[in-house]
């Protein structure tokens, strides 16, 4: 088996968190979530309507995210970097904290770099049907694009959940309390301020050993919801494929062309 490239790592990793956005987000349509009603509530959509289109939404949900494993089409990516900005949209909407919009920017941003690994987003309508290109091979703009998108990403996801965790979210505390944390707000406090330290290290020098203590907490760490653990672990795959494929990218840039600000890195030379 031929081994992949690191621009190959890279594509194929926010590839298949996309598909665990769509899918996990599906699964708790399946499921009919309650709190959906919420956000269907937005756009002037009933209790009872609600339970109604919740499974429609979550099948099709699923079978996006699925074709993005098997036959992945450019479409698909691009819906999304719609869908997953809406959803999150939704939150803050129905009356939740603006951060858990940005918290969630790994299930719109793991896409829209996606598609910038496939050409970036202006191309003929016809080609937007078409087969993504398995054999990425990035030059250095587009590397340099790609990095930077990255590392606002991360950041935001990463300030998000900190901000929520200072905030003290009910969901947050009850987590640490199942954990068997003696004070889940100290602790909701101490996991807020190093996940905002660690947002704006990012965004400002994303060094590669930094970048997998975060993989490996994020990862860890969304794993201890006390109801349907595995389908939120799903979920948000785009925030492990972030921050995952910031990882190869950081490794395989020039180590002087990604600290803060962004540097131009269009005349050095890079090698998968």
């Amino acid at each position: 088996m031929q081994r992949l490239t690191a621009d190959q790592k890279i594509y194929y990793t926010l590839r298949f968190a996309c598909a665990m956005c769509f899918i996990g987000h599906g699964a708790f349509g399946i499921i009919t979530k309650q709190i959906w009603c919420n956000y269907f509530a937005v756009v002037g959509i009933g209790h009872d309507m609600s339970y109604t289109l919740m499974p429609y939404v979550g099948v099709i949900d699923i079978l996006l995210g699925l074709s993005l494993l098997v036959y992945p089409l450019r479409v698909v990516a691009g819906w999304l970097v719609i869908w997953g900005f809406i959803t999150a949209s939704m939150r803050p909407l129905s009356g939740e904290p603006f951060a858990e919009l940005i918290e969630r920017a790994g299930n719109f941003g793991a896409p829209f770099v996606l598609l910038l690994l496939q050409g970036g987003f202006k191309m003929p309508l016809k080609k937007w049907f078409t087969r993504m290109d398995d054999h990425v091979n990035l030059d250095a703009s587009t590397l340099k694009a790609v990095i930077n998108c990255l590392r606002v990403f991360a950041f935001l996801l990463l300030l998000g959940h900190g901000w929520l965790n200072l905030i003290q979210k009910a969901g947050l505390i009850n987590q640490y309390h199942s954990l068997g944390f003696n004070d889940p707000g100290k602790t909701a406090y101490i996991v807020g301020l190093f996940e905002i330290v660690a947002a704006f290290s990012v965004l400002i020098r994303p060094f590669a050993n930094i970048l997998l203590v975060l993989i490996a907490w994020k990862i860890a760490s969304e794993l201890f919801y006390p109801k349907y653990e595995i389908f939120e672990w799903i979920e948000r795959g785009g925030s492990y494929g972030v921050l995952l494929s910031l990882w190869f990218a950081v490794k395989k840039a020039p180590s002087g062309s990604i600290a803060w600000p962004f540097k131009n890195t269009s005349n050095l030379n890079i090698i998968n």
